[in-house]
């Protein structure tokens, strides 16, 4: 495949993922039910970004190219197609033939991509090639360290699609279908965990320090455990506290981690304080998950109603909106556009806004303030979920059983 081709398909999902965006941004301002926003802004902004991006360094990372010029495009149009129609299923209360052609189409396009760089770096993986430059050895340790991980956000990502496709077949299931159950393994699993993984490998790039070593071992195991142990004890019990844990200590590590490489910098680029950004409201988010992790087991006295939907803004919006976006700016550069207004000025306004945005929204839901979560939305506050997504008995189960989650659902 040549690099023309991998640049643009990477940016036609890039700019897939910034319609979705918009679209899940759009809907909040009408308060369209939290299932369909976790669709929007999961399978659609998040994990398009994701396979873009994915497509364009995974292979790179193992020393190699993408093999294949065919994949991409069909893979794009699967992705984006199930993900419309996953999101227009969603208020049904049960499975519906929607859902189950979403499904059966979001899961043909995974497999081609899970296949297509699986099969790209099949040598590459065997050997222990990194794509490392020899002026870089600094990185080299990290670099394979980082290479050993890359292929369990692909799993998460392969076993989350399929339990999407078997809730709604007759295919045997891993799990009980629970729908949150599919979407911690598809957030926390492949894109929370593919963040931390290329993130050590990007962040000394971009800023042209070194990472930590001791760091990166912290980070990436803890961080492929979590995701597992989350959703096999989604609902409380010692299980889920692990993986809560798990998922705390890993967060918090790439915090450090990031950090500690950004302040010893001296480059300083509007895409690298949007993922700075991100990865402080990860940290906010996740300490606000093991807080109701904990509640399950501790009995802690009860929570402001509105932590769920805090600590789900935060990761969701905050930890991995912010960093994709900070991470795309630093691969697209804003002054690289050819028209009015692509600017590293309006970039900053851009990322300003959606962290003020993010604030507000969140200090409105923990402390009961309506009207300022409703402006970080841009809403009207009181207005009722829009009936198109219909609200059901599903969607409020869904969101009452989940006041203990430890990641964005």
């Amino acid at each position: 495949m040549t690099g023309a081709s991998r640049s643009r398909w990477s940016r036609r999902f890039i700019i897939a993922s910034a319609v979705f965006f918009v679209c899940w941004r759009l809907g909040a301002t009408v308060s369209i039910t939290h299932r369909v926003e976790v669709i929007l802004a999961l399978f659609g902004f998040v994990s398009h970004v994701v396979f873009g991006m994915a497509y364009l360094l995974v292979p790179s990372y193992f020393g190699t190219t993408l093999s294949t010029d065919t994949i991409p495009p069909i893979h794009f149009v699967a992705a984006t197609l199930g993900t419309v129609l996953l999101a227009f299923s969603a208020g049904s209360a049960g499975p519906t033939f929607g859902e189950t052609l979403g499904a059966l189409v979001w899961v043909s396009g995974v497999a081609a991509f899970v296949a297509a760089l699986s099969w790209s770096v099949r040598n590459e993986v065997r050997h222990g090639e990194t794509g490392t430059s020899s002026h870089r050895e600094s990185y080299e340790w990290v670099d394979q360290y980082a290479n050993r991980y890359l292929i369990i956000p692909f799993a998460y990502l392969a076993v989350g699609s399929y339990e999407l496709l078997a809730r709604t077949t007759m295919l045997p299931g891993l799990t009980d279908g629970y729908f949150p159950r599919i979407t911690h393994l598809v957030a926390a699993g492949f894109a929370v965990l593919l963040v931390f993984t290329l993130g050590v490998r990007l962040s000394p790039r971009f800023l042209g320090i070194p990472v930590s070593k001791k760091l990166a071992a912290v980070v990436l195991p803890a961080g492929a455990v979590g995701p597992a142990l989350v959703a096999s004890g989604l609902g409380g019990g010692p299980l889920f506290v692990a993986g809560a844990v798990s998922e705390a200590i890993a967060f918090v590590g790439f915090a450090a981690l990031y950090l500690s490489v950004f302040f010893r910098s001296d480059r300083r680029r509007v895409g690298t304080e949007g993922v700075l950004a991100g990865v402080v409201a990860g940290v906010v988010g996740v300490a606000i998950g093991l807080t109701m992790a904990l509640w399950s087991v501790l009995e802690i006295p009860a929570l402001p109603p509105g932590t769920l939907s805090a600590h789900r803004q935060l990761n969701l919006l905050g930890f991995l909106g912010l960093v994709i976006v900070g991470f795309t700016f630093l691969f697209y550069p804003p002054s690289a556009g050819r028209f009015r207004g692509a600017s590293e000025r309006t970039t900053q306004l851009i990322i300003a806004a959606l962290l003020a945005g993010l604030v507000l929204s969140v200090l409105g839901r923990i402390a009961g303030m309506s009207l300022v979560g409703a402006l970080g939305d841009g809403r009207t506050p009181g207005v009722a979920r829009i009936r198109i997504f219909t609200s059901t008995p599903l969607d409020r189960d869904w969101c009452t059983s989940h006041a203990v989650t430890g990641m964005p659902v």
